[in-house]
């Protein structure tokens, strides 16, 4: 079979060797329970104690204010129903174009009669309206939580999550941010800002799946979501993912590293394909702001609605060519994606191509060649 090309980064990275490997002995000779008193449990506690360290570091947190979740959909859910149910926020700020983790769970909260949903605005290309936003800050005296995702992961536009927690500081709002997507991506200086809680997610930097992370503010006392034990400092029962929580960290520390470097590589790869598609295909849009405050690892593209193009993901399949037609998570999903919809474009036919350091220029020429054809 002919080598896959894959383009779908913002789902799923392929996890780095160097990761495997340092995660290989916690599968093997240190396989003890890090809740157990011998020599077995206190090494693998020792060294998950020792990731959260690296990864508060590198975040600029207290290792205090780091735990250790199965990823970012709980540690969302976790951040979300604590900030209601413990907190007392009565009144929820979010956005349509939130990842359904965040949206489903507010939904779910508003629908309780635990909370009162409010939308902000989004403007035309798809950035949240910061001064909507103030002016629903204003309106209401109800204990509000805001929660906006640092980068969209369907469109790439990144919002100003300094700005945010200036306003929510200025009014006394929780702020609560989805960043998943940025995490590994750019660095975050957590001591800088006015955030309470954050999520990040091991297999969008080349770690594993099955393991993230929820940020908690020392400020902020909360209980867990999930009941039954002890582990995470009483925050999250269940024996840790030991592997995981090594893996998880030594991704974090490379792609940390090696920010720069990778960050020029992919935004060239990202860049090359815009103009490519650009000057080469006629009628395309791209959604978002790709030229502005976006991710440079993503680049979301709508083709011209066609027979063709309503087949083009599934063309490209057979053609060995992975890429999203909207979110992971509902990408098997009749229905179009509330991202693009929340936007009211033009019928179109979506394609989220999203990149790592693992992509080559190569590819994708390879890619353009087989688009040219199939449209």
């Amino acid at each position: 079979m002919p080598s896959r090309i894959y383009f779908d980064n913002a789902a799923t990275t392929p996890i780095d060797p160097e990761v495997v490997k340092t995660m290989l002995p916690y599968l093997t000779e240190h396989f003890g329970n890090p809740s157990s008193i011998y020599s077995y449990g206190r090494e693998t506690r020792i060294a998950i104690e020792k990731s959260r360290k690296s990864v508060a570091k590198i975040l600029q947190a207290h290792p205090s204010e780091i735990f250790f979740t199965s990823g970012g959909t709980e540690s969302s859910n976790t951040a979300i129903f604590a900030s209601v149910r413990e907190l007392q926020c009565k009144r929820i700020i979010t956005s349509a174009i939130e990842h359904h983790a965040t949206l489903h769970t507010c939904n779910h909260l508003a629908q309780l009669g635990e909370a009162e949903l409010v939308l902000v605005n989004i403007l035309p290309n798809g950035h949240v309206d910061l001064n909507d936003l103030e002016v629903k800050l204003k309106e209401s005296d109800k204990k509000t939580l805001v929660t906006l995702m640092h980068a969209n992961n369907e469109i790439g536009n990144i919002t100003d999550i300094q700005k945010v927690g200036i306003l929510c500081q200025k009014y006394q709002a929780l702020f609560h941010t989805d960043t998943v997507q940025t995490v590994g991506h750019f660095p975050i200086n957590l001591s800088a800002l006015h955030i309470d809680f954050i999520t990040g997610s091991g297999h969008k930097f080349h770690g594993p799946k099955g393991i993230g992370i929820l940020y908690i503010n020392g400020r902020n006392k909360i209980h867990p979501l999930i009941h039954g034990g002890g582990q995470e400092r009483n925050m999250r029962a269940g024996t840790e993912n030991v592997y995981g929580i090594i893996g998880f960290a030594k991704a974090l520390e490379i792609t940390s590293e090696n920010q720069e470097k990778e960050k020029e590589h992919i935004h060239r790869l990202k860049e090359y394909l815009k103009h490519r598609i650009s000057t080469e295909i006629t009628g395309v849009v791209f959604n978002g702001d790709p030229d502005g405050e976006s991710l440079y690892t993503l680049l979301n593209v709508g083709f011209p609605h066609t027979d063709k193009s309503e087949m083009l993901l599934f063309n490209l399949d057979i053609r060995n060519i992975c890429a999203s037609g909207g979110s992971a998570c509902s990408s098997g999903a009749n229905q179009g994606s509330h991202v693009i919809n929340a936007l009211n474009k033009e019928p179109q036919s979506t394609i989220r191509f999203s990149f790592s350091k693992y992509n080559t220029i190569e590819e994708i020429d390879n890619l353009v060649v087989h688009l040219k054809e199939l449209l």
